[in-house]
């Protein structure tokens, strides 16, 4: 462990005693520490996208603490609200007490929510992390309606839920989802679909299983509590979930009297170019998740949920953390910066230029397979250049009982799905999809950190490069973090094998 966090710190540049603190956490921490393994910098100043390391190096960071950071590092008026609260004398953990703190944090809240939700709205706070917001949906939904069972999807990231066993065969396990006979449906038609096609293409077979699951008789799954889906998966790989999809999904849903819950945990306050990521299909769910961004960086999870779904009862005791007064404020000024300064917005519109550029990268070198996302949620995969992934294609893959499809039968019959061009879809031979390569992947971030760009990894095997600057990124640092990325995939890609021949031809 000890060599293992000495080695990359010399790689990243770390001297002195910057390699000493990462020696002293490796011999103190678990294995389980995942971004300081791929990560080895010790951070002593930030600001904004920047970090600056204790080898005195800058770096320009595009994880933003998971997404926490919406603003990025610092930000001042984050730290103005946060001053205020400590200079004040107010408690900074008020439990479930009403303070002028959380009366403004919850005034702001309802001024950015969906207007279908807004109206009708209430709010539980619970433990600070995305998990407890999921766990307090799921208990919520299941008081409701006296069902247990919760449904998810392929690729999931609802955290502790997806390894429930209270949710039994309704809930994909993280590493199960990606399994092609996971009993979960898929997420959406995305790069990796069973049915072999992506985007709105694929809505109608995709659906056509979410709803063999909620209906058919044979399946063994009894009609669940609730469904929560990403409306873009994060940990999942960057997946955005298709307009036409998620209308569907609620669609079903309310057509069973199932409650449809948004994990809007990594997606929310302006990430994918609107406030909510549901508003890009115009679908009102009828419970959202929140965390990360909306504490403004700070520890801070809440459920926004339909006012009838309220048992009456009091709450069960969701943690004594649940009144973080400084996460309050904070997230109240971030609401506030967002919303005035119509940074989702801003989002969608420099989100789409980045991704464009990126997906240059995707004609350019057969190692990217895709590059995708939404708004400033963004995600480059990595792929095998020589290889055929063993996965069942859809002539294959067995379909649930009650589709009503048989292998094929979803095209219209047809003997195969729709030809998709190897550049968008990342074929190899035959059709066939690369398989996700994890080393590729590694490589890239390891490139990026020694050009001084900070990047997270998520996805099929861990082989999608993820971006999430904060909102506040600069048309300038944009560019300078697309070169960055550019010249670490170019770097790592003639270090293939075949060398510079993994460069497209057409180049």
């Amino acid at each position: 462990m000890g060599r293992e966090a000495g080695s990359l710190g010399r790689e990243s540049g770390a001297r002195g005693p910057c390699e000493e603190v990462l020696r002293r956490q490796s011999s103190r921490e678990p294995a389980a520490r995942t971004y300081a393994r791929s990560l080895p910098i010790v951070p002593v100043r930030a600001r904004g996208l920047t970090i600056e390391g204790a080898d005195g190096r800058r770096y320009l960071d595009c994880l933003s603490g998971a997404g926490a950071l919406a603003l990025g590092h610092n930000h001042p008026v984050v730290l103005e609200a946060v001053r205020k609260v400590l200079d004040s004398g107010a408690p900074l953990n008020a439990l479930d007490l009403a303070t002028p703190v959380k009366d403004a944090f919850l005034t702001e809240l309802f001024r950015t929510l969906p207007p279908g939700l807004a109206g009708r709205a209430r709010v539980r706070f619970c433990g600070p992390t995305g998990s407890d917001a999921v766990e307090t949906a799921y208990g919520l939904v299941r008081a409701a309606t006296g069902r247990t069972g919760i449904i998810t999807f392929a690729g999931a990231g609802h955290g502790r839920i997806t390894r429930s066993p209270d949710t039994s065969s309704h809930v994909c396990d993280a590493e199960a989802a990606f399994d092609a006979k996971a009993t979960c449906p898929p997420h959406s038609p995305d790069f990796r679909c069973p049915f072999g096609v992506s985007g709105e293409q694929g809505t109608e077979p995709a659906t056509r299983w979410t709803e063999s699951v909620l209906d058919a008789a044979t399946s063994g799954v009894p009609l669940p509590a609730g469904l929560i889906v990403e409306p873009v998966q994060g940990e999942g790989g960057v997946i955005p979930a298709p307009d036409g999809w998620l209308r569907r999904m609620r669609h079903l849903t309310a057509a069973r009297s199932v409650p449809l819950i948004a994990d809007e945990i990594q997606t929310g306050v302006g990430r994918t170019g609107t406030f909510w990521a549901v508003e890009h299909s115009g679908v009102t769910p009828d419970v959202m998740v929140l965390s990360e961004a909306i504490g403004g960086s700070l520890p801070l999870a809440l459920v926004v949920y339909r006012d009838d779904l309220h048992t009456g009862g009091p709450s069960p005791q969701t943690g004594p953390f649940r009144g973080n007064q400084l996460a309050m404020a904070a997230g109240t000024a971030t609401l506030a910066h967002v919303r005035e300064n119509r940074l989702a917005e801003r989002a969608a519109a420099l989100g789409a230029r980045m991704l464009g550029q990126l997906k240059r990268l995707a004609a350019e070198f057969p190692c990217v397979g895709e590059a995708r996302g939404r708004g400033l949620m963004i995600g480059v995969e990595l792929v095998d250049p020589d290889g055929d992934e063993p996965a069942a294609e859809p002539e294959t893959e067995p379909c649930p009982t009650g589709t009503g499809l048989t292998p094929g039968s979803a095209w219209g019959g047809e003997a195969a799905p729709p030809v998709v061009p190897d550049s968008v879809r990342g074929r190899g031979s035959a059709g066939r999809l690369r398989p996700g390569a994890r080393a590729l992947a590694s490589a890239v971030q390891r490139e990026c950190l020694r050009r001084g760009l900070i990047v997270g990894l998520g996805g099929r095997h861990g082989s999608v490069v993820r971006l999430l600057p904060p909102l506040t990124i600069t048309d300038e640092q944009a560019t300078a973090v697309l070169d960055r990325l550019a010249d670490a995939v170019r770097a790592v890609a003639a270090g293939c094998p075949g060398g510079t021949a993994v460069v497209r031809s057409a180049r």
